[in-house]
């Protein structure tokens, strides 16, 4: 049988992967106007998870959950925070900003690191505070020569870091937990778009069936690596979901560079080099760690 902390790995690499390849998906949609792709992912998010909890048979964890005030206010802020990363993420992917994106979610595992040792109470060791020191200099070096206060990607960091540190602490398990996040949002988005069909300016069924199925499908591929990044978390430590969550930028700006041709500069090939020495350090020293193989000495750093 595969150990929790295996598996836990396995499911939170497989999401990074598949978010990376998140931008060509919203690049496809970027004749729809932002808001409208938000409230169709919200929506079919919904129905999507709606079904596999029907299969699973497990809407009994969903009525478990409903009746208590406290997981209803978490729920709320979950679901809230979640929205403003989403809208945020494809404002930008419709607006051109890969780039942005992926320094945002460069700058998130460290958010993830931080919260972790405030909140959590997790520790780094000697080697892994040195691979902190060094993905922090490559970040900071990248938003330094940036020129600007990089909004997009301090949205895209908080938000996401702190959506993760709910999730974790939350006793939701991730499949009912997303269903709850979506459900909060749900009726808002729906009016939404029924107050568009009204007026005929809504993007479904009003462009072609590409289009359509695009919106449609859009809940499943939300749904996914988000069900993946849920279950991962709860069962590795979050500094460690901190340093895996640099597969995920790393896609976004290989594909903003590469697919879509915007610039790769001195100052992205300094900074990746920081981040991925940092990465190395990072996962030698915690399986030494686990192999018992680091002295006494330096485990203790």
């Amino acid at each position: 049988m595969v150990d929790k902390t295996t598996s836990g790995t396995v499911t939170t690499i497989s999401a990074f992967l598949l978010w990376g390849f998140f931008p060509i998906y919203w690049k496809i949609l970027r004749h729809v106007p932002a808001t409208q792709i938000l409230a169709h992912r919200v929506i079919w998010s919904l129905v999507f998870l709606a079904i596999l909890l029907s299969i699973h048979r497990r809407w009994r964890e969903v009525k478990i959950f409903t009746p208590f005030c406290p997981n209803t206010l978490i729920f709320i802020v979950t679901a809230l925070i979640l929205g403003s990363n989403w809208l945020t993420y494809i404002w930008a992917i419709n607006s051109d900003q890969i780039v942005e994106c992926s320094l945002g979610y460069f700058i998130n595992p460290l958010v993830n690191i931080f919260l972790g040792m405030v909140f959590l109470r997790e520790r780094l060791y000697r080697w892994q505070m040195l691979s902190l020191i060094l993905a922090l200099t490559g970040v900071l070096f990248l938003i330094l020569q940036y020129g600007r206060l990089p909004w997009i990607a301090l949205v895209l960091a908080f938000t996401f870091g702190t959506y993760g540190l709910l999730r974790k602490t939350s006793r939701a398990g991730s499949m009912v937990g997303l269903f709850f996040d979506t459900a909060v949002l749900a009726p808002v988005f729906l009016t939404y778009l029924i107050i568009l069909a009204s007026h005929e300016s809504g993007a479904f069924l009003s462009i072609d069936p590409k289009t359509d199925i695009l919106l449609m499908g859009s809940g499943i591929v939300t749904a996914v690596p988000l069900l993946l990044f849920a279950y991962g978390a709860r069962r590795i430590q979050y500094s460690a979901v901190g340093f895996f969550q640099y597969i995920a930028p790393t896609g976004q700006l290989l594909i903003g560079v590469l697919l879509y041709g915007e610039p790769f500069t001195s100052t992205h090939a300094v900074s990746f080099g920081l981040v991925w020495t940092a990465i190395v350090i990072y996962s030698y020293s915690t399986f030494a760690l686990y192999k018992g193989s680091l002295p006494p000495s330096k485990k203790e750093g």
